[in-house]
């Protein structure tokens, strides 16, 4: 008779910590999935989830980097698991790519003009400076 295999994953220590946390996540991934994205863009239906990766890949890279209050053991654990974006932390690990939002503001193809996004831009350059115009009527 074959062996029932059962979904054993065995869970490093710390996990306790971080679940509550990622299981919380996890359910706004999956409302962010769901909502009806009617009278939007396709860019912009994505737009929710983007942020929700972000904040769960800056979650995991705080703690082992910053704060250093998981082990190495933990954190490779939820890379394998798909709990962070593994891509996106090499890329904060950069000079230059602390800031990134997501893996799509490095890619031209996906912007107009080949530019990058937004969160690329210094923030001392992205402030609008509006022109006042006045019309005079004669």
């Amino acid at each position: 008779m074959p062996k029932i295999k059962t979904s054993g994953v065995k869970y490093p220590d710390g996990w306790e910590l971080i679940e509550p946390t990622l299981s919380e996540l996890h359910s706004k991934m999956r409302e962010a999935e769901n909502d009806p994205h009617d009278g939007r863009r396709k860019c912009e239906a994505l737009w929710p989830i983007f942020k929700i990766n972000h904040q769960r890949s800056r979650y995991l890279y705080d703690l082992y980097y910053n704060r250093k209050e998981i082990s190495q053991e933990l954190y490779e654990f939820c890379l394998d698991q798909g709990h962070a974006d593994r891509n996106l932390i090499a890329k904060w690990k950069k000079q230059g790519y602390e800031r990134l939002c997501c893996l799509r503001c490095i890619q031209t193809r996906d912007h107009n003009f080949a530019t990058t996004c937004v969160c690329r831009v210094p923030k001392h350059l992205r402030e609008e400076q509006f022109l006042l115009i006045i019309s005079l009527a004669y």
